[in-house]
């Protein structure tokens, strides 16, 4: 008997270099969970416990809801699984991973809510350097029509999302710090 077996959408290659460069998407969720995973360690060994669980925890409930709100609103698809919700598990990982990062710099050069901007700042900055390759190596589509500019295909609420979520996120820790 056959079976018809959905294919995940292939991004348009424009080289041959561009198309050796396109990691697959198991190995890009992986390598996103690697990342958050790490990230989670790190602030075990180096943070207290109360820090560590708000920011994760909490951090994880914000990308979740933020996630599953655009998409059910219809204006973002993700190609990659496993999801909830229409929500892959990798960008729960991914969204605390790069935020705590970006937050743990922030602390090297202010402290308190300076840190929660500056980390806010850097987190958004990464974004917007990285957010159109996962566009371009169909790991998701922005498939809003909401006028306002783009940047590589990716539209400018995406950008003042992460400048939100990632302060919310941060200042989830800086309250146990």
């Amino acid at each position: 008997m056959w079976r018809l077996r959905r294919e995940e959408p292939r991004p348009h290659f424009t080289t041959p270099d561009e198309r050796q460069a396109m990691p697959s998407s198991r190995t890009f969720a992986a390598t996103t969970t690697a990342i958050g995973l790490l990230a989670l360690v790190h602030a075990v060994l180096t943070w207290p416990l109360e820090a560590t669980l708000a920011f994760f925890a909490g951090g994880a409930v914000i990308a979740f809801v933020a996630e599953a709100v655009v998409i059910n609103l219809g204006w973002l698809e993700h190609h990659v699984g496993p999801k909830v919700l229409g929500v892959p598990l990798y960008v729960l990982f991914g969204w605390t991973g790069a935020v705590y990062v970006a937050f743990r710099v922030a602390l090297l050069v202010v402290d308190g809510w300076l840190a929660v901007a500056l980390g806010a700042a850097i987190a958004t900055t990464y974004d917007l350097l990285t957010d159109h390759r996962g566009v371009a190596e169909g790991h998701w589509t922005y498939t809003d029509d909401l006028p306002g500019p783009r940047l590589r295909a990716v539209p400018w609420w995406n950008f003042a999302g992460w400048v939100v979520i990632s302060a919310a996120t941060t200042a989830f820790a800086l309250l146990f710090l």
